[in-house]
């Protein structure tokens, strides 16, 4: 394999650089989500429907304690790409160092306060009625892995940052695969039931750890650190904080939203609808992997560019970025519109689930070609580090549309109003997000430029 300097990102042709970073990325997030995808498909046909709206409750806890690490990786890896163009190694080394020692700290302490408020967590995220007990030991086993997730997502982050996206698809792949293969040694041979699955989700993020950590150990990396670098510097930790909570943010919004969106659910249609919910969240996460990878290939280009100044590439990347999400957000939203029925079909034979599910599918997916615009334009934000517009924007289409919407609709339309409101808040957080940074790019960047 040949290697991929930092530096590339300030010097190669754009669409190839983008295409090149979003590849391995968008590879990386489809193997990772077909793992979801997949793992959720084996605990429906093996254990049955009350697992998936099981799993669907305890995934927002944990992955909010996984986001720790995310936030942090972001955050850090956005210091790290406009340090290296400016040729600040040391502080992308000791920005590294501070990464890896906050995001121990916090998972750590957030794990213990998970487990002891088990019985309290569990019931505020829909985990009600015949869904308690499934939902209790998947999430008590999961928890425990939970902070090699935090460290490998942080991980994943930097080797971004360095230039290097072929390894960070790697270090996706690897669990990925070793989760479907421990799924059917536990649920199918060994028959270990909701307890196998969640073994077989803490084995891989164990995979994934040790995959990252070797990268990092061997020659692959630039960033080679020692002891003085894991001591807290407070001017790095507060901006990885800064940039890092509009990930956290995000992440906690979505927790809050699988809490209102289960609670409500069950109440409006039962485990049938929460079942329904989970499908469609699934597909929210497997759908749009392309759109997802060409976030995460703009971000280090972004950000490095900034950084160096650079700011007609910065530009550039934003205009790329847009064109090849939007098409690839298209393409998603046809294949959506035609086929629910039978992608319902895959996780489940039960008739009142797959009833439901195709009619709600449509409706999250409706406004799908447009929401490439509002993830670009709060990761450009994000890149060159300025984190208030970037949380800002980054809350819009949950924080500030969704869940208000999910409050007020279902009142007067049923459970038709939960699934409405998805491409509702879409459209409102578009336009706020095309607003703001079609005035970064007319102002901002070419005032600079001038």
């Amino acid at each position: 394999m040949a290697k991929v300097s930092a530096q590339d990102l300030g010097s190669q042709p754009i669409g190839k650089l983008l295409i090149k970073q979003a590849v391995p990325a968008s590879i990386g997030i489809l193997v990772m989500s077909l793992n979801i995808l997949v793992d959720t498909i084996f605990v429906g046909q093996w254990i049955g429907s009350t697992a998936i709206a099981a799993i669907n409750v305890v995934l927002p806890v944990s992955f909010f304690i996984a986001a720790l690490g995310m936030s942090i990786g972001i955050g850090g890896s956005s210091i790290i790409s406009r340090a290296l163009g400016a040729n600040q190694t040391e502080k992308a080394l000791k920005t590294f160092g501070n990464q890896l020692t906050l995001t121990l700290l916090l998972t750590v302490t957030m794990v213990v306060f998970g487990l002891w408020y088990i019985n309290d967590i569990i019931p505020a995220f829909g985990g009600k009625g015949p869904i308690f007990e499934p939902a209790k030991i998947y999430y008590k086993i999961v928890l425990y892995g939970v902070p090699f997730l935090a460290l490998c997502m942080m991980g994943n982050t930097v080797i971004r940052a360095e230039g290097k996206p072929k390894f960070a698809m790697y270090a996706m792949m690897i669990p990925s695969v070793g989760n479907l293969v421990l799924d059917y040694v536990f649920i199918n041979v060994l028959d270990l039931g909701m307890e196998g699955a969640a073994w077989a989700t803490t084995g891989s993020y164990l995979l994934c750890f040790a995959f990252i950590a070797w990268f990092f150990i061997s020659k692959n990396s630039e960033l080679k650190i020692n002891l003085s670098h894991f001591g807290l510097d407070r001017p790095i930790v507060s901006e990885i904080t800064s940039l890092g909570f509009v990930t956290l943010a995000r992440q906690a919004v979505v927790s809050i939203t699988y809490l209102f969106m289960n609670n409500i659910l069950f109440d409006l249609g039962g485990e049938t609808s929460v079942t329904a919910y989970a499908i469609v969240g699934r597909m929210l996460m497997f759908a749009l992997f392309p759109v997802y990878g060409i976030t995460q290939g703009f971000l280090p280009i972004a950000g490095f560019n900034y950084g160096a100044e650079n700011y007609n590439r910065v530009r550039l990347t934003i205009a790329t970025a847009l064109k090849y999400a939007i098409g690839l957000a298209s393409i998603v939203f046809v294949a959506l519109m035609i086929f629910p029925e039978a992608i319902t079909r895959l996780f489940t034979t039960d008739s009142e689930v797959i009833k439901e599910t195709p009619s709600a599918m449509r409706w999250v997916f409706a406004a799908t070609p447009i929401i490439a615009i509002q993830l670009i334009g709060a990761a450009y934000f994000q890149a060159v580090g300025k984190a208030v517009p970037a949380l800002l924007l980054t809350l819009t289409r949950q924080g500030f549309f969704f869940i208000p919407l999910i409050l007020i609709l279902p009142k007067y339309y049923g459970e038709l109003g939960v699934w409405m409101s998805f491409p509702i808040a879409d459209v409102l957080s578009t336009v706020v997000t095309a607003y703001f940074l079609n005035r970064e790019v007319k102002l901002k960047l070419h005032e600079a430029q001038a």
